[in-house]
């Protein structure tokens, strides 16, 4: 049985090893050099010093996923908007689980606060990643056509939105 739950420092090999899998292999990211795990470590910080959440999916012991918001842009007026990121172990594929720990994470974005998603999908033809976006609620807001080369290729990004708790219908509590 998977559990999804926050992250603990514990996690960041196997974090860092699914990533580097995505870099590696995958469009889903338009890095092209696995970050080192002390990298992933400050990554993590700086997501969890923000008090936005940072998960894993785990069964069994092993870590199979992780995913995170982390502000759309640095500046603090977007803190209230966050970009999400979910990366899956290759074995992982097809179970159903990167629904589950994106369907947490946006109810954890909601309780921290935030009133829009954004995903910014690398690669549109990532299937998997937009149709899990689309199933949990976001929709299409554009394609960049040709914005990263790797393995290659030009590759596209997707982006796309969802409005969380009262999105834009309200100020937020802490308005400043």
């Amino acid at each position: 049985m998977s559990t999804i739950r926050p992250s603990r420092e514990e996690d960041l090999t196997a974090i860092t090893a699914i990533y580097a899998h995505h870099v590696l292999h995958g469009t889903g990211t338009f890095e092209t050099t696995p970050p080192t795990e002390a990298e992933m470590a400050a990554r993590r910080q700086d997501v969890l010093g923000k008090s936005l959440p940072y998960l894993v999916v785990e069964d069994e012991g092993q870590v199979l996923g992780f995913a995170y918001c982390q502000w759309f842009k640095p500046r603090p007026a977007y803190r209230y908007s966050a970009e999400d990121s979910i990366y899956m172990h290759p074995d992982a594929r097809g179970r159903g689980l990167g629904r589950q720990l994106l369907a947490q994470l946006v109810a954890h974005a909601e309780d921290a606060g935030l009133r829009k998603l954004i995903a910014v999908i690398g690669d549109s033809g990532n299937a998997g990643s937009i149709g899990v976006h689309r199933a949990l609620g976001f929709s299409d807001v554009g394609t960049v056509r040709a914005c990263g080369w790797k393995f290659g290729r030009w590759l596209d990004i997707v982006m796309m939105e969802r409005s969380l708790g009262e999105a834009d219908g309200t100020p937020p509590a802490q308005a400043a």
